[in-house]
């Protein structure tokens, strides 16, 4: 990389000094010219104005919530509400209308697969996790071989392509892992990985942090980044298509979008799919009931008229206690980060003013060089804040909302905790998807031995469908069931 002239050094330094900025040139002069070259190179691509916007917007946004009352906060419209649960028969339409839409080519996925698995003990990218099913497949394994099964369902003339937002940090391992698996059986033209964007951290008066004497301290924009990523192009090159774009050329009129976290995920789920389109939704929400008042989870609900997700600690006792005439919690739909979109509505959104959505203020000890002393500090309690955005904070402006409840057990299992915590945990979601398992066979005409844990390969069936052979069958065995054979040989 050659170092910039002195003309360019000065032209850049004296922008990032009209913005209020300048402070990040502090140890320039003592720089070696590679570093000069790399740190010139992360500051052309920083707009320190635009981070000023967003910061003021921000807090400006925090202050309004911290003034906004509970009283404006209402459950969602029972008639824009729909529920799988004991509506088989519209489930069952539903399911067709999707598989159609599937058929026809005209839907895609997006998965929001940013996050390390650090807490898992992992320092590689949370979707490569092995949750110690039998086969010791990881996430994007189970997910990649939902969508090539729900293609042969659906009897797809189009494949369904697979869009991954990952992060800095795991875009390369990310892109390694599904090389080195060849795609998990998909075709890697249909698989398109893509980056959600940082932003710099900031001191709490909204200056901007140093990491080293030559780097910027930045940090992820949250999985709301998401809608600016998608308008964002794919590679460097000057005609390179966006996510977008790439949507419109292959036909892609609605979008399954999800977290990687999740083993029960129904990827491109047809019923949910099938739900929303029906409705003529331009975005749409998967939920499952809250059942106990004090769980700590968002709930999907109306704030002053528009959708939003509410935090708990946003509604009081009173209102998280509060029930329906059914008996169910008035406040119950849960978010769980699983979402439909129209893509004229996304092409909407991506093209959004920062302002117009601002940002979220998370308060964080962020370590950064002391300007006076160019020491590294390590802060021992919050010194700054890093702003994100959260997926759903398009939800106040979507004109036509779709809501589906759906079983907790069969479609929501969160990898978010440490092995053995017993909650959200390996063992959870490994627990939870064999469970799974067992009811579709059960459901089937199978018998299932107590303790005896069999493993369907979503090569062998999606959603449960397709297991008529095993009527009539006791499973006897503990195994890894890639074929109906496979189930065979399991039992007595």
């Amino acid at each position: 990389m050659s170092a910039p002239s002195d003309t360019d050094v000065q032209a850049l330094r004296s922008s990032w000094e009209k913005a209020g900025q300048g402070h990040v040139f502090t140890f320039w002069d003592k720089l070696s010219p590679e570093e000069q070259s790399t740190f010139f190179a992360q500051l052309l691509s920083i707009n320190p104005t635009r981070v000023n916007s967003i910061h003021q917007a921000a807090l400006k946004a925090e202050k309004e919530a911290a003034n906004s009352s509970s009283d404006d906060i209402t459950p969602p419209p029972a008639d824009e509400s729909g529920s799988v649960i004991g509506h088989d028969d519209q489930a069952a339409e539903w399911n067709r209308v999707g598989l159609d839409a599937i058929r026809a080519g005209k839907v895609g996925v997006l998965l929001m697969a940013g996050g390390q698995g650090t807490r898992l003990g992992s320092s590689a990218p949370k979707g490569c996790y092995d949750i110690d099913l039998p086969s010791h497949k990881s996430l994007f394994q189970l997910q990649a071989e939902r969508i090539k099964r729900l293609e042969v369902v659906a009897g797809a003339g189009k494949a369904v392509p697979w869009y991954i937002m990952t992060s800095g940090p795991t875009r390369k391992p990310t892109e390694d892992f599904f090389v080195q698996n060849n795609y998990f059986g998909l075709d890697k033209q249909n698989v398109v990985f893509f980056e959600q964007g940082v932003l710099p951290c900031l001191t709490d008066d909204g200056k901007i942090f140093l990491d080293t004497p030559s780097s910027v301290a930045v940090a992820p924009d949250g999985n709301g980044g998401l809608y600016a990523a998608l308008r964002s192009p794919l590679s460097p090159a000057s005609n390179a298509p966006t996510v977008l774009s790439d949507l419109a050329e292959r036909g892609i009129d609605y979008l399954h979008a999800y977290c990687v976290d999740n083993c029960l995920v129904r990827v491109a789920d047809p019923v949910f799919l099938g739900y929303c389109i029906a409705r003529g939704a331009d975005c749409g929400a998967k939920v499952v009931k809250k059942t106990v008042p004090s769980e700590s989870v968002g709930v999907v609900a109306q704030r002053a008229g528009k959708y939003a997700v509410v935090e708990y600690s946003e509604i009081s006792q009173d209102m998280s206690e509060r029930r329906d005439p059914s008996g169910d919690l008035a406040f119950r739909a849960a978010n769980i980060a699983n979402h439909f979109y129209s893509r004229a509505f996304l092409d909407e959104v991506a093209h959004f003013d920062e302002t117009r959505m601002p940002f979220h203020v998370a308060r964080k000890k962020i370590p950064h060089v002391d300007l006076a002393t160019g020491e590294h500090v390590q802060p021992s309690s919050p010194n700054g804040m890093k702003l994100e955005q959260f997926v759903f904070d398009v939800f106040p402006f979507v004109q036509r909302f779709a809501l589906l409840e759906v079983e907790r057990a069969q479609e929501f299992s969160p990898l978010k905790n440490a092995p053995g915590t017993g909650s959200d945990d390996p063992q959870t979601s490994r627990r939870d998807l064999l469970a799974e398992f067992r009811r579709w066979l059960e459901r089937a005409g199978a018998t299932v031995a107590d303790g005896v844990e069999v493993e369907l390969s979503p090569l062998v069936t999606y959603a449960g469908e397709g297991l008529e052979a095993v009527k009539g069958l006791e499973i006897t065995k503990s195994g890894v069931a890639e074929s109906l054979d496979d189930l065979k040989k399991l039992a007595a």
